[in-house]
């Protein structure tokens, strides 16, 4: 039978954050007390007027098919968007809307990948980069960032990077897993070495702007260099913003050829986002944006308890991140030592194993982000909970011997 399956499933690997709370989920069902801090999502639900403009749209009879990348409101709505929060003029024929980012950037890989192709992507990265990459046969380069940069990407880690093959960077600020966000003067450090090098394009995954705290300041390459414009793909999305995960819309602006050969894709593909998920994403970007600014204190508050609480435990080193919901903090002061049962702690995977095992807590190693020793935190969740798991998170690591 495995040779019925396509040798492309060969170059790819399930989603390990998705497979982490799959796990979770499985273990409480079981009657475990467990704490899921895996899945990368608000906890808070979806604005009302959103949702009141999703029963409208329903009750409205839009429930046909629309255009294949997204209804023109929408896309009006997405340029309005670009032009208030990023100083970016897009017209709506260079706006494509899929179902979710994830499709998005996917479309974008498989419209402009061929093989030998190459994509820098830092390290740690979002999962599905990779494998996206794969996916559209193309090679992905990882360029390694660390803790002692903020796990950012320098401008000579770029430059090392860039070979006559590369034709994209992925480009993610603030960062999942990291929650590192780039100033202006840093990003401009970047954008000068891509500016040196004209065939690479940047594919900017902006889905966390809406969370940054203190005083970092969110900034998008196209923004920080015009001259970039006519090469990036700026991506965004409603789910992180608005509290929207499950209506899946996401959507990218940028020059009127990509965005033309990702509407071919997805029309022989999934055609048209959830018409409805459509209209409820149009509220979200023209109507009131209170749920923003109420929720992103809430965020930095929770932010602050876990990195106060984990770097009170025992082998753990836990940054401040700049923005999104998730901390990254290095088991490097565990590894080497041994649970109570005798299991060796040899890389993060096995610590966040034996953390769910002994103390019911799930967290994602930091293999599956490309960088070890460490693991992701999400803190979208109350402080109740985050208080419970991170003193179980202690209790774990002063067994440890």
């Amino acid at each position: 039978m495995s040779d019925f399956l396509s040798k492309t499933l060969d170059r790819v690997k399930p989603s390990p954050t998705i497979m982490i709370s799959a796990k979770a989920a499985e273990l409480k069902a079981a009657g475990r007390d467990v704490i899921a801090l895996s899945a990368g999502e608000p906890d808070f639900d979806t604005p009302d007027n959103i949702k009141a403009a999703a029963k409208a749209a329903i009750d409205a009879g839009k429930t046909k098919y629309t255009a294949p990348d997204g209804i023109t409101e929408l896309k009006q709505a997405i340029c309005a968007k670009f032009k208030r929060d990023n100083g970016l003029d897009y017209a709506p024929d260079q706006v494509s809307v899929s179902s979710g980012g994830k499709q998005v950037l996917y479309n974008a890989l498989m419209a402009t990948l061929n093989p030998g192709d190459e994509v820098v992507i830092p390290a740690p990265y979002w999962v599905s980069y990779p494998d996206m990459v794969l996916l559209a046969g193309g090679t992905p380069v990882v360029a390694d960032t660390s803790m002692q940069t903020g796990f950012k990407l320098t401008a000579d880690q770029l430059e090392a990077a860039i070979t006559p093959k590369t034709k994209w960077l992925i480009f993610n600020s603030p960062s999942n897993p990291s929650g590192a966000g780039y100033s202006a003067a840093e990003l401009k450090e970047l954008t000068d070495v891509l500016l040196r090098h004209p065939h690479v394009w940047v594919m900017t995954d902006d889905m966390y702007e809406h969370l940054a705290y203190g005083d970092f300041k969110f900034c998008t390459p196209a923004e920080v260099e015009p001259k970039l414009y006519d090469r990036t793909l700026t991506v965004n999305g409603v789910s992180k913003a608005y509290a929207m995960t499950g209506w899946r819309i996401g959507y990218a602006a940028g020059p009127k050829h990509l965005i033309g050969a990702m509407r071919k894709i997805q029309s022989q593909s999934t055609s048209n986002p959830s018409s409805v998920s459509q209209w409820a994403a149009v509220e979200a970007l023209n109507g009131e944006q209170d749920y923003i600014e109420t929720s992103r204190p809430v965020f930095q508050d929770r932010r602050d308890l876990v990195v106060g609480m984990l770097n009170k435990a025992e082998g753990i080193a836990c940054p401040t991140p700049d923005g999104a919901f998730y901390v990254y903090p290095s088991i490097a002061g565990c590894i080497g030592k041994s649970t109570q049962n005798g299991v060796e702690i040899t890389s993060d995977e096995v610590f966040a194993t034996e953390l769910l095992e002994e103390e019911g807590v799930a967290v994602v190693f930091g293999a599956a982000f490309g960088l070890s020793p460490n693991f992701r935190v999400s803190y979208a969740t109350s402080n109740e909970e985050l208080t419970d798991a991170c003193t179980r998170i202690q209790n774990f690591c002063a067994r440890l011997k």
